[in-house]
């Protein structure tokens, strides 16, 4: 095909790995034919890590997939004495010809899932060979949907005629794929998913797609789709296999890699791979922390103000106050990385059992059922705060879960696709960038972006619509 990712890929029959392999201490892939590097065990072995080695790439989750949704939402402010690093995308300024990668790296991903499930037939039958389909499957369908969330309108909301994005399920270059519909687009999300989870082995461990990964990210994506019924019932299935989330104690070491309490799928960042996955909000240096980004006063009063609530734990984990260059700032430390490793380095949680919890609450409060859902959020409440209140119904219940959503989660790259979900736009405060609201603000055009604004949909890259005639650029672009 012509998407613009694959090109370099070709000719070099199976570059899979690269310094991925070298990482897990596996016999790398060389440049031979494609039939010769698929043929044993280890060759699936390698191919398969190649993918989570790919989505480790900073344009996805070892950085812009985690840090770019939140800085397009309401949670960040860009900070007076950074580098002014992702600005267009803060303030949603945003044209073909300067575009995020995540167009060129996930089409990359989905390339590598797909030779591993070209030549998955070179495997004898059996679990084996079912596993590493079943990872592929689920890893294809998970790039695939982290695009659709950005250059695509959420399924509720789109028409029979919005676009989707190029479903690939095939390595050939040579493609010219148009865009599918949007309705189109989630099928095919949803088909490799359930195809995923009959084939994937049980034991796989968080540091791979597992079977309870899986049915969360088939919540996730349910959820999305404003589907509630389904959200449930696969966020039930992850959180009965794993139903523990980080307790009030463990929280601060789970973002430290001190313990894996809550997590259902991580991405291994080791010490050798060194991705400062926390480096577009801050870095840390001789002279202090240096923030690009650092926390809107109005969701950091959330956490400090917390009327019936005491003692947020989140408040001292995901955030750090101190001067830079004269001034006092409050800086994201959720990634500030792993004790003992460098500055941001540490690994990328992709699927927790509390957003689970999280979302079977919402949904279950969206049809109805506000005892489950009341339950579900007090099991996230009872391990964040000394105290907190309950009891809540209806409307309040509800935004209590959002308002909970939006804490746990901050800074993981979900604040932005909730807003699009909930077709609410983007609203932010006028506070300043300063620890107490003070300091420089946000310009007046970067402060709302209303609902439906053809903005919250990125541009497909100018690049690929200069080598595919095929490909439709996004409205208003």
């Amino acid at each position: 095909m012509k998407l613009k990712s694959y090109i370099p890929m070709l000719g070099v029959a199976v570059v899979l790995l690269g310094s991925c392999a070298d990482r897990l201490d596996l016999d790398p892939f060389d440049a031979v034919g494609v039939n010769a590097a698929f043929e044993s065990n280890t060759d699936f072995a390698n191919a398969v890590r190649g993918i989570y080695s790919t989505m480790l790439d900073g344009e996805l989750y070892g950085g812009n997939y985690i840090a770019v949704p939140d800085i397009m939402s309401d949670n960040l402010i860009i900070a007076s004495e950074g580098r002014l690093s992702q600005q267009t995308r803060h303030y949603w300024v945003l044209a073909g010809n300067n575009t995020w990668a995540l167009w060129d790296d996930g089409y990359r991903a989905i390339m590598r899932a797909n030779l591993v499930l070209e030549n998955i037939g070179n495997l004898d039958e059996g679990a084996v060979r079912n596993n590493f389909q079943g990872q592929a499957l689920a890893l294809r369908a998970m790039a695939h949907f982290d695009m659709a969330r950005i250059y695509c309108k959420p399924p509720q909301q789109a028409s029979g005629s919005d676009l989707g994005i190029p479903y690939m399920t095939s390595s050939d270059a040579s493609q010219k794929p148009g865009r599918p519909s949007v309705s189109e687009t989630f099928t095919m999300i949803l088909n490799d998913l359930d195809e995923a989870l009959t084939l994937i082995g049980d034991g796989n461990g968080i540091n791979q797609m597992n079977g309870y990964a899986v049915n969360a990210l088939l919540a996730r994506v349910h959820f999305y789709m404003g589907d509630n019924a389904s959200a449930i019932t696969h966020a039930t299935a992850a959180i009965t296999a794993q139903p523990g989330i980080a307790a009030y104690d463990d929280v601060d070491g789970m973002w430290k890699d001190e313990n894996d309490a809550g997590v259902l799928f991580k991405i291994a960042n080791t010490d050798q791979d060194n991705v400062g996955v926390g480096v577009q909000y801050s870095q840390t240096g001789p002279t202090g922390v240096r923030s690009e980004y650092v926390v809107d006063y109005g969701l950091y009063q959330l956490y400090e103000d917390n009327s019936d609530d005491t003692d947020d734990v989140r408040l001292d984990v995901y955030f750090s106050t101190s001067e830079f260059a004269g001034s006092e700032f409050n800086h994201i430390a959720k990634w500030f990385g792993r004790t003992g490793s460098n500055a941001n380095v540490s690994d990328i949680q992709v699927l927790r059992t509390e957003e689970m919890y999280l979302t079977r609450a919402e949904a279950r409060a969206a049809t109805g059922d506000d005892a489950g859902a009341l339950a579900d959020l007090n099991v996230i409440r009872d391990e964040r705060y000394t105290a907190h209140a309950t009891g809540e119904t209806g409307a309040a219940l509800l935004a209590a879960i959002r308002l909970e959503r939006r804490k746990e989660l901050a800074f993981e790259g979900h604040r932005f696709f909730d807003l699009k979900r909930l077709n609410a736009g983007i609203s932010r405060s006028t506070f300043g960038d300063y620890s107490d609201g003070s300091g420089i603000a946000l310009p007046a055009d970067a402060l709302n972006l209303p609902a439906g604004d053809t903005r919250l949909e990125l541009p497909i890259p100018q690049a690929e619509l200069n080598a595919n005639e095929n490909m439709v650029q996004n409205p208003g672009y």
